[in-house]
């Protein structure tokens, strides 16, 4: 009797309480509902990462990479990418900038504009970098003689071009105050305003396209404690923007379903 009293309970020391096997079999039951509801979905990474979090936060998947390893694709496969509409909108907009800035380069070294025109890429389009040394004498918004030949070969290119401009006038931080004007604000929105209006009644392009914008002191590219920052400070940008002027709200993105 001792002895099969015994082996009883050494029996139940290697098999646990019952109520293991059951927790056991209810949650590999749980993972595979849900790895079955994952598999007829099409879902991004971000909310695939979201998925596997809300099991590792109730203590399933923790300790190992997940369930679900990446597979790598066979050879010849082809392998669908799921874009949201504002990603594609963003690639689309990327890719023409791109085009947009190679197009402009390859301009400015056919004219011999390289070193007048300074282009670089910027979030709102593609710009182009004229100081004031070229276009303007100091204090003054009338454009120079040798101005106008640099604006009529830029006019060519932007005529080409269907995008809408913005054209920025910038300022050193020395003060200004004469009668034509009373600060570095009117001084760099007249400059602004004179080069658009150069394009539009000279060149004949189309006023919708165009906004004139004075910055004064207040956007610099470097710290006014030198001439030669001051000298690059100085200047006016001419901003080529997207052709897609449309962009997607967050909101309009999820609220875009069938």
């Amino acid at each position: 009797m001792l002895l099969r009293r015994k082996r009883g309970r050494e029996r139940q020391g290697d098999d646990g309480p019952s109520w293991m096997v059951t927790y056991s079999d209810l949650m590999t039951q749980l993972v595979v509902f849900f790895v079955l509801l994952f598999s007829f979905s099409v879902l991004s990474q971000q909310k695939f990462q979201r998925f596997i979090a809300s099991f590792q936060g109730v203590g399933i998947l923790d300790g190992g990479p997940g369930i679900v390893a990446p597979a790598e694709p066979a050879p010849g496969a082809e392998v669908e990418v799921v874009q949201s509409p504002l990603e594609s909108q963003a690639l689309a907009q990327a890719r023409e900038m791109m085009e947009t800035l190679q197009s402009i380069q390859n301009f400015l070294a056919e004219h011999g504009l390289e070193d007048m025109v300074e282009v670089r890429y910027e979030e709102g389009g593609v710009a182009l970098d004229i100081k004031e040394r070229i276009l303007f004498d100091s204090g003054k918004a009338d454009l120079k003689p040798e101005a106008r030949q640099v604006l009529d070969k830029l006019a060519t290119l932007l005529a080409r071009l269907p995008n809408n401009i913005k054209v920025e006038g910038h300022t050193d931080n020395r003060p200004i105050n004469t009668p034509e004007f009373p600060s570095n604000w009117e001084l760099s929105a007249a400059r602004a305003i004179r080069v658009v209006r150069y394009f539009i009644e000279r060149h004949g392009l189309e006023p919708h396209r165009f906004t004139a914008v004075g910055y004064g002191e207040y956007r610099p590219l470097v710290p006014n404690d030198s001439p030669e920052h001051m000298a690059q400070n100085r200047r006016v940008i001419i901003l080529i923007g997207s052709r897609n002027s449309g962009t997607l709200t967050e909101s309009e993105v999820y609220n875009s379903g069938p």
